[in-house]
């Protein structure tokens, strides 16, 4: 109960700012989520010889580097 309160008071008291995360950040992080998940995919297709999920795995790698390019763009850009 008393964790919970300290957490709550100290969320009340930050800046809305800083609790609110900008859409750079988010795809910056979503984009090296989808790049690690392709990773993930495309060495399970290799070990398990399955070549469509190695493919899936190469484009989810690709989709998320640019996702989180668009990010750093966005970032650059300021928004």
């Amino acid at each position: 109960m008393r964790d919970s309160m300290v957490q709550q008071a100290l969320f009340h008291a930050r800046p809305k700012e800083i609790a609110v995360m900008k859409s750079s950040t988010k795809d910056q992080g979503a984009g090296k989520i989808h790049e690690f998940m392709g990773k993930v995919k495309k060495a399970a297709g290799e070990v398990t010889g399955i070549s469509h999920l190695e493919s899936e795995g190469t484009a989810e790698m690709i989709n998320g580097t640019i996702q989180k390019k668009v990010g750093e763009v966005e970032k650059v850009m300021g928004k």
